[in-house]
């Protein structure tokens, strides 16, 4: 768990490991687990007090995929995205070029659910990750189908729009323009890039992640997540704070 300093926790049975599979010295295809934690930094930071739309929670190991039967089987995970079989065509998955431009010039189009940008597919929405470019871009992706796959199993809810001004609501199709991301491991992101602190989901890796994987030690990656959120705290009466 490298958020966690690299310790190891053992489930108790043979997880499957993380890999890449290689053909003539390029990788071809690659498998990633994630775990996926809770960790509420402005909260910590007290950045913003007294905010009835903070959330006041503490940290949290909050999913393993190594306790997940579906992360690694793409026949299992066809039960929670069976409308896969609509975009395994070659239509489909150029579509998601236009996706890749409106991702690494603003935000990625939610017209193009089934995209993850320049990363490539979106589904399956496991870990394994049938087209490895790099582990900058393979992790992405990884971290991309993980969000759609909390969204999907109504783990995670969304809390924008009109329909989150007073709380969270369900979303199985998630709104890809909520979320943002930088990298923390191997090699932090310090520095603006393009005036941008972090960068939305599906935004080309050649814009910010070079140089930012290396043998052995640099092969493991984590994200800080940011997410979008609107909310309404009501009306406050000016007098009432006068007295």
């Amino acid at each position: 768990m490298a958020s966690l300093g690299g310790i190891t926790i053992d489930p108790g049975f043979d997880a499957p490991v993380a890999s890449r599979n290689r053909r003539d010295g390029m990788d071809q295809s690659s498998f990633y687990q994630v775990h996926w934690y809770v960790d509420p930094v402005m909260f910590y930071l007290q950045a913003v007090l007294d905010n009835a739309c903070m959330e006041n929670v503490g940290f949290d190991v909050a999913y393993l995929t190594e306790l997940d039967p579906l992360w690694k089987d793409d026949e299992l995970t066809r039960i929670i995205n069976p409308e896969v079989y609509l975009f395994a065509n070659l239509p489909a998955r150029a579509a998601c070029a236009a996706d890749c431009v409106t991702a690494s010039i603003g935000f990625p189009n939610n017209l193009f659910f089934w995209c993850a940008g320049c990363q490539g597919n979106l589904y399956p929405l496991n870990g394994n990750i049938q087209a490895h470019v790099g582990g900058v871009q393979a992790s992405s992706l990884a971290l991309y189908r993980m969000i759609a796959k909390l969204h999907r199993e109504l783990l995670m809810w969304s809390a924008t729009d009109e329909n989150g001004m007073c709380g969270y609501y369900a979303k199985p199709v998630m709104d890809k323009t909520e979320y943002k991301y930088q990298m923390l491991y191997p090699i932090p992101q310090t520095k603006k890039i393009a005036g941008k602190c972090c960068q939305p989901l599906g935004r080309s890796t050649a814009l910010w992640g070079a140089g930012r994987e290396y043998p052995i030690a640099g092969e493991d990656f984590a994200y800080q997540i940011f997410r979008k959120r609107n909310c309404c705290q009501g009306a406050i009466d000016l007098r009432d704070m006068a007295d």
